[in-house]
């Protein structure tokens, strides 16, 4: 790939929407047993198949799905580490609200890595800029963003796989979506969060054997404070957490038996600062799989489950109302008991299908009762080509945004195309590897600090056509928040955010020396306290390689935003930059 389309990679298209947890493609963690991660969810053997032992009518290896690949990588190993330096200016308006022409220089550091060995698999983009005011009313700030995914091999079925993430989330989704990142920006927290843990799965004769532990660490820090509409209170938003996730397997292929079976049990807990919000949950479970024809099977499971959600209540004032830190977050009351707002503990199960009719396409369908409630599931995978994929997720779960954040990293893939604001440099949502993408963007839009019912779908595609490298998802997302018998947020028990978005990114190698790449997103977020916002936007860059380690750059983008409570507004921005590359 010539060495300008690598800077294009890294200049990107935005990110606007991280992370499902649905089976294959997901949004948050799933508690029950269908727990994600790359290559092993918490519940299947690294390679295990549902209709394994059952012959599969298209046997072309070329074009099997990355379930079916060697997961310890080529043959040939790959390492590409490239460190960078970059200078920019920017000038950034805003055209409505007799807003300021503002200007501002930019000095940035970064690294983009990937390495495919037998034995271990990453992808690094991390990047530190340094914003340097011209005017007044701009103010100097630090600005880091970047993923990094990893895998290693220790032994045969023995792995150990770790994730970080840092970008930028809204403070309270009820002040509206974010302002964008080239000016100063209000509503906004920085969003950092990592992950580790092994993996195992080994086949013993006829028996498979996984298990998998997790730990996951995220906080954020808030820049401003939201200005919430008139009447609106402030429900706080999310401080830090600890999560850890193990669970284990055991079970047979259908072959020696008629059918496949599969027994797993897992322990989830979360611990996150605001109000000491605490999630535990415990699960075991049966599964049972049927095959009905070479491609097609029967699906059943049957456990137990017993999740409990609890907070210390808030800290009142003379009027009744939340007690809120210099963060803006809710302080909690020493002298009250702990609440316990959410609890389900008895039976769960479900039944559904897996369709498999090749080697490069596999659908799968769940219905039954969970949380006390009917639950829907699905996962859709299609590898079209080597260069194309196609995932469709939905997804069912009670979740915390820690957990959201943790399992959607482990969900990422180790090789994927990060790609960026031309401009600004950020990333926010959607990241896509070979067959599809993963997307964040319900998180980013909503740094809660409570935790929530979580359900939607995702779809993502990426493809190589030609030139052009091609990334698109949509998707909606369900989040209904449990908060029941807390004292001073009453109204947040039950309200529902809904969030939809859409992204379309491209980029191509105009020559051997020029690259472009452009992106389009959309975002509406419908709170359930009464409270909706819209934002969409797009930018595109045009990079040349001077020299063979020098690079300059232009772009442009526009952003539109509008939040209930408050003016519409549309900035432009512009950017002229030189890289260079050691």
């Amino acid at each position: 790939m010539p060495r300008h389309s690598t800077v294009m990679n890294a200049l990107g298209v935005s990110l606007i929407a991280l992370i499902a947890a649905q089976p294959l493609a997901a949004q948050t963690v799933s508690d029950g047993g269908r727990v994600p991660t790359t290559p092993l969810r918490f519940d299947q053997v690294p390679g295990e198949d549902e209709l394994a032992g059952v012959e599969v009518r298209d046997q072309d290896e070329a074009l099997s799905s990355p379930r079916g690949r060697d997961q310890r990588g080529p043959s040939r190993p790959r390492v590409r580490v490239t460190p960078y330096i970059e200078v920019g200016q920017v000038v950034t308006g805003e055209f409505t609200n007799g807003g300021d022409v503002l200007t501002y220089s930019t000095v940035a550091a970064g690294i983009e890595a990937s390495v495919s060995t037998r034995r271990m698999q990453a992808a690094v983009d991390a990047r530190y800029e340094r914003r340097i005011s011209w005017d007044d009313p701009l103010l100097d700030n630090d600005v880091i963003s970047g993923i990094a995914r990893a895998r290693y091999d220790l032994m045969q079925g023995l792995a150990i796989e770790g994730g970080a993430l840092a970008t930028r989330a809204s403070v309270d989704g009820r002040a509206g979506t974010a302002d964008f990142n080239t000016g100063n920006v209000s509503n906004v927290a920085n969003l950092y969060s990592v992950y580790a843990g092994p993996t195992f799965g080994r086949r013993i004769g006829d028996i498979d054997v996984g298990a998998a532990y997790r730990f996951g660490y995220s906080r954020s820090d808030i820049r401003v404070r939201p200005t919430l509409p008139a009447g609106a209170t402030s429900i706080g938003s999310f401080d830090e957490s600890t999560n850890h996730a193990a669970i284990a397997s055991i079970g047979m292929r259908p072959g020696a038996l008629p059918f496949g079976w599969r027994l797993s049990g897992g322990y989830d807990r979360d611990e996150a600062g605001q109000l000491d919000q605490r999630y535990e949950g415990y699960h075991g479970r049966l599964d049972l799989t049927l095959p009905v024809t070479p491609t097609f099977a029967l699906l059943a499971g049957v456990g137990y489950e017993d999740i409990q959600v609890s907070y210390a209540q808030p800290l009142l004032n003379g009027t009744g109302q939340p007690v809120v830190d210099g963060d803006g977050r809710l302080v909690s009351d020493p002298t009250r008991p702990r609440q316990i707002a959410f609890e389900t503990d008895g039976l769960i199960y479900d039944a559904g299908v897996l369709w498999r009719p090749s080697r490069r396409m596999a659908l799968e369908a769940r219905v039954g009762r969970r949380y006390g409630d009917m639950s829907y599931t699905g996962s859709w995978t299609w590898q079209a080509t080597q260069d194309t994929g196609y995932q469709l997720g939905i997804y069912d779960s009670v979740s915390t945004l820690g957990r959201s954040l943790s399992s959607g990293l482990a969900a990422l893939p180790t090789s994927f195309d990060l790609v960026r604001n031309q401009v600004d440099g950020s990333i926010g949502g959607c990241a896509f590897g070979a067959s599809g993408g993963n997307c964040l963007t319900p998180a980013l839009a909503n740094a809660s600090g409570f935790a929530f019912r979580n359900r939607g779908a995702v779809l993502s595609s990426s493809s190589r056509l030609g030139q052009w490298q091609i990334g698109a998802a949509l998707g909606y997302d369900r989040r209904t928040y449990i908060a029941n018998g807390l004292v001073g947020v009453g109204a947040l028990d039950g309200s529902a955010d809904e969030t939809w978005y859409a992204t379309l990114s491209a980029s191509r190698s105009i020559s051997e020396r020029t690259a472009f790449g452009a992106n389009l997103f959309s975002t509406y977020f419908d709170s359930g306290l009464g409270i909706d916002s819209y934002s969409s936007g797009g930018s595109a860059a045009i990079s040349h390689n001077f020299l063979p380690r020098l690079t300059g750059n232009a772009a442009v983008s526009f952003n539109a935003l509008r939040q209930e409570g408050f003016n519409a507004r549309i900035f432009g921005s512009a950017l002229l930059g030189m890289r260079y590359s050691f």
